[in-house]
């Protein structure tokens, strides 16, 4: 295959031979489509033996849109890119890539077939105990290592380029900044919510927080970011957790993928409302998410803070205090990006089942309402927080 073709299952088997390596010689492979994502084609290739590989291939459109939403292949690149990045320094929490064909936009990973996706778990009410130290010791870790603190101004300066990701970004710009605060033809939610939404449209002061938000996001290349930390990009079970998906990765404001992340376990924390009948079952698992947030924040802050003192080459950022103080500043984003992720999943384009597939429709409409009030709330009082512990503090201050 030398031009680009969007594949079918005989056709990811035929490439998968072709290229040769993966499977035995004399390997009998079948393949079926499974993607259920905003863009790709997602197969898995199986031998006789129940051995497999994911194949993952970007369309040139976004496909729950369709062809009049065409985005570049390059994404493909820049996601195999991502992925062999962070999984060098952080392999234990990385989805391994196994071969990447920028030609045919194809990347073939390791299956994760043994594990779960995490939004699903949490759905169902299952807990991680290690979610919060893992999730953080990724982030904290893909961050440190693609960041001025440790790359040279020409390392990453040079690296700023080649993950330079403007159709991806737009996405996220549009969806998460400016959708979701105007009337937008690709927001969408019951006409129940008009009161709520129209009351966040008019809120100057909100539009003013999100002007600054945005205008990190657009000018604060700090570190190679995943770009899309949500739970459905993370798979899990009871001793790992690997994130995938990294086709949004940009260099961008730390404190982004921090906040994407803690933002999906607060939607999940007001989804339960309506989830979960049993007030004891739902005080453990809104317990839980709380305890993870925590977790995570302060894992994330032990780990920076252990990796800049270890492995920090910057003499100028390494004076006293400076790291700490930094930090604080991602802090203050990762709450203010974290209430952009739930305001935007609640009445932007792209949901999560955690809401919607709440049955009762008055519950589902209480979890909606309370997801775009914690939302609201966080981004207003985002730069009141100076250190972790006051982000935490505010989180359970404005879910009581």
């Amino acid at each position: 295959m030398s031009a680009y073709q969007a594949f079918d299952n005989e056709m990811a088997i035929e490439y998968i031979n072709n290229l040769g390596g993966i499977f035995p010689p004399d390997a009998q492979l079948s393949c079926y489509e499974f993607g259920d994502g905003n863009l790709n084609l997602v197969f898995r290739v199986t031998d006789q033996h129940n051995h497999s590989v994911i194949l993952k291939q970007a369309l040139p459109y976004a496909r729950c849109v369709g062809e009049s939403w065409p985005l570049t292949l390059d994404r493909a690149r820049i996601e195999a890119n991502a992925l062999l990045r962070h999984g060098k320094v952080c392999p234990t929490h990385t989805v391994q890539v196994i071969h990447h064909d920028s030609v045919q936009a194809v990347t073939i990973l390791e299956d994760l077939g043994h594990l779960r996706i995490l939004r699903g778990e949490l759905n169902a009410g299952r807990t991680f105990a290690n979610l919060g130290r893992d999730v953080a010791r990724y982030l904290a870790t893909t961050s440190f290592y693609h960041s001025d603190f440790y790359l040279s101004a020409v390392e990453k300066k040079s690296l700023v380029q080649t993950f330079t990701n403007p159709e991806l970004c737009a996405i996220t710009e549009e969806l998460f900044f400016d959708d979701p605060y105007q009337d937008s033809e690709r927001n969408h939610y019951p006409d129940a919510l008009s009161p709520e939404v129209s009351k966040l449209h008019r809120n100057k002061a909100l539009k003013l927080a999100i002007a600054q938000l945005k205008t990190r996001f657009l000018s604060s290349p700090q570190a190679l970011l995943h770009g899309d930390a949500h739970s459905g990009s993370l798979f899990v079970d009871d001793t790992t957790t690997k994130l995938i998906d990294p086709e949004f990765a940009f260099f961008g404001p730390i404190g982004f993928d921090l906040g994407s992340f803690i933002g999906n376990l607060l939607l999940n924390f007001c989804a339960q409302h309506g989830r979960i009948n049993e007030p004891s079952k739902r005080r453990d698992i809104h317990t839980y998410l709380l305890r993870t947030i925590d977790i995570c924040l302060s894992e994330f802050e032990q780990q920076w803070l252990s990796l800049c003192a270890q492995q920090g080459k910057d003499s100028t950022l390494l004076v006293p205090g400076y790291a700490e103080h930094f930090l604080n500043d991602v802090f203050q984003d990762a709450i203010g990006y974290c209430g952009c992720e739930m305001i935007r999943r609640t009445i932007g384009l792209a949901h999560v089942s955690d809401l919607d597939e709440i049955q009762d429709v008055k519950a589902r409409l209480r979890a909606q309402r309370l997801a775009l009030e914690v939302g609201e709330q966080l981004i207003l009082h985002a730069r009141s927080c100076h250190n972790k512990d006051a982000c935490y503090q505010l989180i359970i201050s404005v879910l009581q």
